[in-house]
């Protein structure tokens, strides 16, 4: 998959922008706050249709837009997949909602109008960026939301049922907050418990299936980035518990398919889990109501990545998450190439200056299948003189875009 085509109005630093992308690498060189990242972020916002960097839409707006009557901001991409094109806009418009300023998000896939969730995963896209590193060293939400982020780009039931549990789990605690005190409204728990279950339960289950699958990938990816001294596991932490051992409150395996091998034996299906799911929240009931808010759930999931054993959520240096990080990165560029059978394109923010020769030849190395890789630096003499050279090189100053040559390249 590639872009062929890139429209940007009105786009953060980027009143307008028209640029065709080749294959291969596009390398965009320029200082601080000149719009590298800013170019990188509408790539993302047109496959995700969210910003990776803020929930809050009118910063998305050019400045200057925002002083005209009817501000907006559009963007659109030509896209290739195999030997087929298509094409996907999302446009921002000002309205207003109960008298109060709101932002109105529509999407266009070939010219149809489609929701917004609809659009999401036309255009795939791996982000890396410098802050990343956070995955690993942030509150468990930042990990959450990662699994959401990469299941729900390739499965829609994933995003619906996502969505859904969202809504049901505002819903409960917002009743456990009103029965605070009372004596009654077990019936009305009971509804609420078993609809978040139904939903959880897959949220749970495919969390669990796709880590694997990434856990299987990164032993490969991160000993050669971390110098063949490191071994990156991955586990999925579950507040569900199913078949939980004495004193352990997490890692429960959770597969979609069934395994009767005689290693496993059965492990359990959808169903069971939300049987269990059920279960669990009867259980809690009381204290949920006490606490006012759902303390059972994938929304108190996390995710642990362990070094030779050793927790690096906790215990790692900022090296060691950065190299896992990026690990996390390229076996999600990875995973998105096998269950699409066609690579992402992927987008690396600032993503050499903090890595030693050898591992940045290990990353070329491991992009170098990728069709189309959109690469961000400060300086193009810091990359590997060869990669420059089979880069297409385009300055950024400003939010305006100029091709140049490698001879020029670092030049002010």
């Amino acid at each position: 998959m590639r872009i062929l085509h890139l429209s940007l109005t009105n786009f953060r630093n980027y009143a307008r922008l028209e640029m065709d992308l080749p294959p291969g690498v596009v390398l965009l060189e320029g200082g601080n706050a000149q719009g590298k990242t800013n170019l990188l972020e509408a790539i993302y916002y047109l496959s995700r249709t969210r910003s990776p960097r803020t929930s809050v839409d009118r910063e998305l707006v050019h400045w200057l837009a925002l002083e005209e009557e009817l501000p907006f901001a559009r963007l659109s991409a030509r896209i290739e997949k195999g030997n087929e094109a298509s094409q996907i806009e999302l446009s921002l418009a000002q309205g207003w909602n109960a008298d109060a300023v709101a932002w109105r998000r529509q999407a266009r896939v070939n010219g149809v109008a489609k929701r917004a969730q609809d659009a999401v995963g036309v255009l795939s896209v791996v982000l890396f960026l410098p802050e990343d590193i956070e995955l690993v060293a942030g509150p468990p939400h930042l990990r959450r939301h990662y699994l959401d982020d990469t299941i729900g780009q390739i499965d829609p039931r994933y995003r619906h049922e996502l969505g859904r549990y969202d809504k049901v789990l505002t819903q409960r605690n917002y009743l456990l907050k009103a029965l605070r005190g009372r004596a009654n409204g077990s019936e009305e728990l009971a509804f609420w418990d078993q609809r978040l279950s139904e939903h959880g339960a897959y949220v749970t289950v495919r969390r669990q299936e796709v880590l694997a699958q990434l856990d299987q990938i990164v032993q490969r990816i991160h000993p050669a980035l971390a110098g063949e001294t490191e071994h990156l596991r991955l586990q999925y932490c579950a507040s569900v518990h199913w078949q939980p051992s004495p004193g352990i409150a997490y890692q429960t395996v959770l597969p979609l398919e069934q395994d009767t091998s005689a290693e496993t034996g059965v492990r359990p299906l959808l169903q069971d889990v939300t049987t269990v799911f059920a279960a669990q929240l009867r259980e809690v009931r009381s204290r949920d109501v006490e606490q006012g808010m759902s303390t059972v759930g994938p929304h108190r999931d996390d995710v642990r990545f362990l070094v030779d054993g050793v927790d690096m959520n906790t215990f790692g240096s900022r090296g060691q998450q950065r190299t896992i990080a990026l690990s996390i990165k390229l076996a999600e560029l990875e995973w998105v190439t096998q269950e699409k059978s066609d690579p992402p394109v992927l987008l690396l923010d600032d993503v050499f200056s903090e890595l030693d020769a050898s591992r940045r030849s290990l990353v070329m190395q491991a992009i170098a299948p990728v069709q189309q890789v959109v690469v961000t630096t400060n300086d193009a003499l810091r990359c590997d003189p060869q990669f420059v050279a089979q880069a297409t090189l385009w300055r950024v100053c400003a939010g305006r875009l100029e091709r140049i040559t490698p001879s020029a390249a670092g030049a002010s």
